[in-house]
């Protein structure tokens, strides 16, 4: 297989992988059949007992009884608003759930840079909220659907404070007093939940706090056309033995065939979208029961639940967990609880992709606008792989010279496997240049240009970024079509420039000559700043292979190049 052959399989592989992502996206078994497999569900009881450390198949534990349903309606008006420097919440009197969290400072989109996106919602099809409570041994202390007082119905950070606390309050079925806290802090996306239980009953009290986010099968309103992100549950799951841990995610779709229910010290469970996770952080010590599954009314329930707490009579209890409900910033996540920073997935790529958005921050830091770090990272990539570009341009710009000599063998032997391949390992011997050089190279390069495709893909630091003119969204593609005009443009330059459609067979030159077009009209629906990258890649490539050509030719072709 010569060069040329080579680069043609490298480019039908990139056009494959792009297709094989828009598949997963729109092809994928639907969410909607999550309600065909949906299990019963009612308000959990306290952990009395052993709790299953093994994920459980769908239908394998015993369907309990018929309970009140999962999801309790809200009554308007009825809300208490919290505001903070970076989020507005809505918590219900109606069950004290978390019900509506708009994210200040994340507009939804450019063309509304006064709405900010809302993570959570009790509204439309985006159905998505918070709910928490205290399962008592035979019913529950406080419940999601408890009624709650609130001092007050509006609530602000005010300048110089560093937290704001919403409290609820809710008698429970003994008359036990229980005050369900909101903590908000400052500059932060993490909320504080707490429980305080007063029993003034004659007997102990017996409860188990539980968590839990419930979200309608439905995609994420600020997915990006065209491309695959992940929807579902993320899991940091204790690895067999106790040995350390390991993050897990179940697609949305999955969850009928696969569903968790496992207890453990430590992790975390959370429902994660592009950019955004919402994440119960629970206090380790303790086991804690992790579970997600379909619920009755089809929608999605992921629930942390947590050990008994036995009260006595005339005594207080306060149970509390954290949550994480914001964007995956990859600057702070990592410290806000082991193991968060998982949720920005690159995959098998993480080892490269890491350190690519290390340097591309940094380069942001520096110049203060993602499109010129794009830029400046692409330059930095070339200039690191230019030797192996080098040796690339070098083959290509020979195999092009002697692409007449090539053509001769090849119309002289004809179908004559053996004495053609014979023919053409004299050639390269006798003029000292070997065409799988510039293979390797390309090679090398492939997975770095995958990396570089997740973190654009996966950073919600580039979410909306500015680059200059019409550009103002890295995330979204060019509304105008310039850049991948450009693209298929110097795509076209670099195979008139190598000259490798010369040595191709007429198939081959047919679908060479189609390749920018066709790349083109992929790039139109990808984001610009990914358009950007490779833009910048090629133009940088074409600038390299008219450098390095010129100065072989000053060589020589027929010469072998000096050790």
């Amino acid at each position: 297989m010569d060069n040329r052959r080579f680069l043609l399989i490298a480019l039908l592989g990139v056009v494959l992988f792009f297709l094989y992502q828009a598949w997963q996206k729109d092809y994928a078994r639907p969410a909607a059949a999550l309600a065909a497999a949906a299990s019963s569900e009612e308000i959990p009881a306290a952990q009395t007992g052993e709790v299953p450390s093994a994920v459980q198949a769908p239908g394998a534990e015993d369907t309990p009884a018929p309970a009140a349903p999962l999801s309790a309606p809200a009554s308007a008006g009825e809300r208490l608003v919290v505001v903070t420097d970076r989020l507005r919440a809505e918590i219900a009197l109606d069950g004290g759930d978390l019900r509506r969290l708009d994210l200040l400072g994340y507009p939804v989109s450019k063309q509304q840079p006064d709405q900010p996106l809302t993570l959570l919602d009790d509204r439309g099809a985006s159905y998505f909220v918070l709910q928490s409570g205290l399962g008592g041994a035979r019913e529950p202390v406080v419940s999601h659907l408890s009624r709650y007082t609130a001092a007050s119905r509006e609530l602000r950070l005010a300048p110089g404070e560093n937290e704001v606390v919403a409290s609820l309050e809710a008698r429970g079925p003994a008359g036990e007093t229980v005050i369900k806290r909101y903590r908000f802090r400052r500059d932060s996306y993490q909320v504080a939940l707490e429980h305080e239980v007063l029993n003034s009953a004659a007997e102990p009290l017996l409860f188990s706090p539980y968590t839990r986010l419930v979200r309608r099968p439905s995609a994420a309103a600020d997915s990006v056309p065209f491309v695959p992100t992940f929807l579902g549950v993320g899991f940091y799951e204790q690895k067999d033995g106790g040995e350390g841990y390991r993050f897990r995610k179940i697609a949305l779709a999955d969850l009928p065939e696969e569903t968790l229910d496992r207890s453990q010290p430590g992790g975390w469970l959370a429902v994660m979208q592009h950019y955004f996770i919402a994440a119960i952080l629970p206090p380790g010590g303790e086991p804690q029961r992790y579970s997600a599954k379909p619920a009755r009314d089809g929608n999605l329930q992921s629930q942390v639940l947590g050990p008994a707490v036995t009260v006595a009579p005339g005594a207080r209890a306060t149970v509390a967990t954290e949550l994480y409900l914001g964007p995956k910033l990859q600057t702070r996540i990592d410290a806000v609880a082991p193991g968060l920073e998982l949720t920005v997935d690159y995959g098998i790529l993480t080892p490269i992709s890491e350190p690519l958005f290390w340097v591309l921050n940094w380069l942001y830091e520096q110049v203060g606008n993602w499109g010129w770090a794009i830029v400046l990272l692409t330059l930095l990539v070339k200039a690191l792989f230019y030797k192996l570009s080098e040796a690339q341009y070098r083959s290509m710009a020979k195999m092009k010279h002697f692409a007449p000599r090539i053509q001769e063998i090849k119309d002289r032997y004809g179908d004559d496997r053996e004495r053609l391949s014979k023919a053409m390992m004299d050639l390269y011997k006798k003029e000292g240049f070997n065409p799988l050089a510039g293979c390797w190279p390309l090679l090398v390069q492939m997975p770095v240009f995958f990396a570089l495709y997740w973190v654009f893909l996966e950073s919600v630091e580039l979410r909306q970024a500015d680059w200059l003119l019409w550009i103002n969204d890295l995330t979204a593609p060019d509304p105008y079509y310039v850049l991948p005009v450009l693209y298929g443009l110097s795509m076209w330059a670099m195979q008139k420039l190598s000259g490798q459609n010369a040595t191709l067979d007429p198939m081959q030159q047919r679908i060479m000559n189609i390749m920018p077009i066709a790349l083109t009209a992929f790039f139109a629906f990808f984001p610009s700043g990914l358009v950007l990258y490779w833009l910048v890649s090629n133009l940088v490539s074409i600038a390299q292979q008219a450098y390095i050509t010129r100065k072989i030719e000053r060589e020589g072709f027929g010469q072998k190049k000096p050790a």
